[in-house]
C-alpha cells in the first residue's frame, strides 16, 4: 500500500515523547520553503561523503603499493576517515544545533574539498592519512547538519518519510558508487586521480548550501568544549587501539590506546553528568527510543560497513579477481540498498522504525550469512544472490534508522541526535572494520589465498551473528518502550481525572501515605 494512502492510525516516524507520531502520514504540515533545495544539497553532501568513506575498499593495493605502505598503514587507510567520523559527529551535532546547521553543513563541504585534495598530493604516508582523517571530520559536519536540516524542512509525516527515505538511498548510493568511481580512475589514471576527482565534485556541494535555509536550536546552548574534547579524544583512542590490531592485540600499541579510551570515556561521562547544559544529556540514556537508534547505528557499522569494507580486498585476495569487477560486488549490494531505501516508506504505515530496524538486520544477517563458502578457485557469481538479499536489509535498515535518529531527541536537539546516531554507526564501522581484518588474517591454509579464504568465511558467520544479536536488542528495547508508553500513559490519565466537589473523603490522602497523590494534586 503506498504510504499516502495508508490508514491515519499508523506513525510515519517512530512515536517518542519529542516527536509524536501524528495522525498519520497522510496528514501533517506541508514542506517548508527551501525543502527541495535542502534535500538535493544534503542528498549530494552525503553521496560524497560516503563515496569518500569507502574510496579505498578497492583500491587498496594500488594506494598502498603507490605510497609503499605497510600493512598497519593499510588498515589506517580503510579506518581514517571513520576516526574523524566518529570523534567528532556528536561534537559537530551540538555546533550545528548551537551555531546553525546550514553555517556547519557549508564548513564541512568546503573542508571535505581541502581534505580530499590533501590526500590526491600526498607525498607519503603520513599525509595521507592526515587527509583521511580530515575527510571523516569534514564528513561528520555534513551528516550531524544534514539530517537536522531535513527535519527541520521536512515536518513529521509523509514529507519526512520520504525525505528521510531519499536520505537512505544516498547512504547506499554512496557505498555503491565509491568503489566503482574509485577503480574505474585508478585503472584509467592512478589512484592519485580519484581524491582529485572528489575534491572537485564537493565544490558543487559547497555552492549549493547557500540555497539551503538556516536553522538551529531555539534556545542556544553553551558549547560544552569539555565534552566535546574528552568524547573526541576517547573515541579517537578507542579506534586506534583497534585500528592497529592487525599487527596483535596484545601489543603496547593496541592495549596503551584502549587503555586510555576507557578512562577518557570515564571523564567524558564524569563531565556530562556535572555541567549545566551537556552535549549528551545523559538522561536520554533512560530512553528505549535512543538507545535502539545507538544499537542500531553501532550494529550497522560494526557487523554490516566493517564487513563490506575489508569485503573486495578479501575476494581480490582469494578468487584473484580485478579491482572493476570486484567494485561490482558494491554495486549489487548497494544498489539493491539504495532501492529498497526508497522504497521502505511503504513500510511506514504498518510498522515502527525500530521494527523495521530489527527487520532490515534479520535480513541482512541472512544475506551476510548465506555467503559462507567462498573458496580458492570458486565462482564469482556466487556471491551475488548473499548481496541482493544483505543490500534489502540494509536498505530497509538504513531508512529506518534516520527515522529513529530524529525521532529519539526532543526536536531542537535533531543535529545532536543524528550526530549521536552516526556517532555509533562509524564507531561500529571503524571497529568492525579492524575486527574483519582481524579474523580473517588469522586463520591458516595451504596456502595465502586459502588461508584468506577460511579467514573470510569467519568473518561472514561473524557478522551475521552479531546482526541476529543487534536485531533482538533492538526488538527487546521497542518492548520497554511500548511498556514505558502504557505506565505512562495510564498516570497521566488518572493524573487528569477530576476529583467530584461534593465527595471531599475521595481526596487521596498525603503525600507521605500515597506515591500517587503527587500526581493527583
Amino acid at each position: 500500500m503506498d504510504a499516502q494512502a495508508a490508514p491515519t492510525t499508523a506513525a510515519p516516524d517512530a512515536a517518542s515523547p519529542h516527536h509524536p507520531a501524528g495522525p498519520g502520514p497522510g496528514a501533517g504540515a506541508s514542506a517548508a520553503p527551501g525543502a527541495a533545495a535542502t534535500l538535493l544539497t544534503v542528498g549530494l553532501g552525503t553521496l560524497l561523503t560516503l563515496m569518500a568513506f569507502t574510496a579505498p575498499a578497492t583500491t587498496l593495493a594500488d594506494t598502498a603499493h603507490g605510497l609503499h605502505s605497510g600493512a598497519v598503514a593499510q588498515t589506517w587507510m580503510l579506518t581514517g576517515t571513520p576516526v574523524g567520523l566518529a570523534a567528532l559527529l556528536l561534537t559537530m551535532g551540538s555546533v550545528a544545533d548551537a551555531r546553525g546547521r546550514r553555517r556547519t553543513f557549508g564548513a564541512g563541504a568546503v573542508l571535505l574539498v581541502l581534505a580530499t585534495a590533501l590526500s590526491a598530493a600526498a607525498p607519503g604516508t603520513a599525509v595521507f592519512l592526515a587527509g583521511r582523517i580530515l575527510q571523516g571530520v569534514a564528513s561528520a559536519a555534513v551528516l550531524a547538519a544534514g539530517l537536522g536540516l531535513i527535519a527541520d524542512t521536512h515536518p513529521a509525516g509523509r514529507h519526512r518519510v520520504r525525505a528521510l527515505g531519499v536520505w537512505g538511498a544516498t547512504v547506499g548510493g554512496g557505498i555503491a558508487v565509491g568503489p566503482v568511481y574509485a577503480a574505474v580512475l585508478t585503472q584509467v589514471w592512478g589512484w592519485r586521480s580519484l581524491y582529485w576527482g572528489l575534491a572537485l565534485l564537493a565544490v558543487p556541494v559547497a555552492a549549493l548550501t547557500a540555497a539551503v535555509p538556516e536553522s538551529r536550536a531555539a534556545h542556544t546552548r553553551r558549547l560544552d568544549l569539555a565534552g566535546a574534547v574528552t568524547l573526541g579524544a576517547g573515541t579517537a583512542a578507542l579506534v586506534a587501539g583497534f585500528g592497529e590490531s592487525r599487527g596483535g592485540w596484545l601489543r603496547p600499541a593496541v592495549l596503551i590506546p584502549l587503555a586510555a579510551a576507557v578512562v577518557v570515556l570515564a571523564v567524558f561521562a564524569a563531565v556530562e553528568r556535572r555541567v549545566a547544559e551537556p552535549m549528551l544529556d545523559p538522561a536520554l540514556w533512560r530512553s528505549p527510543t535512543f538507545l535502539a537508534a545507538g544499537v542500531g547505528a553501532l550494529t550497522t557499522g560494526l557487523a554490516v560497513v566493517g564487513l563490506f569494507s575489508y569485503l573486495p580486498t578479501m575476494v581480490q585476495g582469494v578468487l584473484g579477481t580485478g579491482a572493476i569487477a570486484t567494485s561490482l560486488l558494491f554495486v549489487v549490494w548497494s544498489g539493491v540498498s539504495a532501492l529498497f531505501a526508497l522504497l521502505s516508506r511503504r513500510l511506514a504505515p504498518h510498522m515502527g522504525a525500530d521494527t523495521q530496524a530489527a527487520l532490515g538486520l534479520a535480513i541482512s544477517a541472512f544475506g551476510q550469512g548465506s555467503l559462507y563458502g567462498m573458496h580458492v578457485g570458486g565462482s564469482y557469481g556466487r556471491l551475488f544472490p548473499g548481496l541482493a538479499v544483505a543490500g534489502v536489509g540494509s536498505g530497509i535498515l538504513n531508512a529506518a534508522l534516520a527515522r529513529l535518529a530524529v525521532a529519539s531527541v526532543p526536536a531542537e536537539r535533531s543535529a545532536m541526535g543524528s550526530g549521536a546516531n552516526n556517532t555509533a554507526r562509524y564507531v561500529g564501522s571503524a571497529l568492525g572494520v579492524a575486527l574483519t581484518v582481524a579474523v580473517a588474517t588469522a586463520a591458516h591454509g595451504h596456502s595465502p589465498a586459502a588461508a584468506l579464504a577460511a579467514g573470510a568465511n569467519h568473518a561472514f558467520l561473524l557478522s551475521a551473528a552479531a546482526c541476529l544479536a543487534g536485531a533482538a536488542a533492538i526488538l527487546l528495547l521497542a518492548r520497554l518502550a511500548r511498556r514505558q508508553a502504557a505506565v505512562s500513559g495510564a498516570a497521566t490519565a488518572i493524573a487528569a481525572r477530576p476529583v467530584p466537589a461534593s465527595s471531599p473523603q475521595q481526596v487521596p490522602p498525603t503525600p507521605a501515605s500515597s506515591p500517587g497523590s503527587a500526581r493527583r494534586g
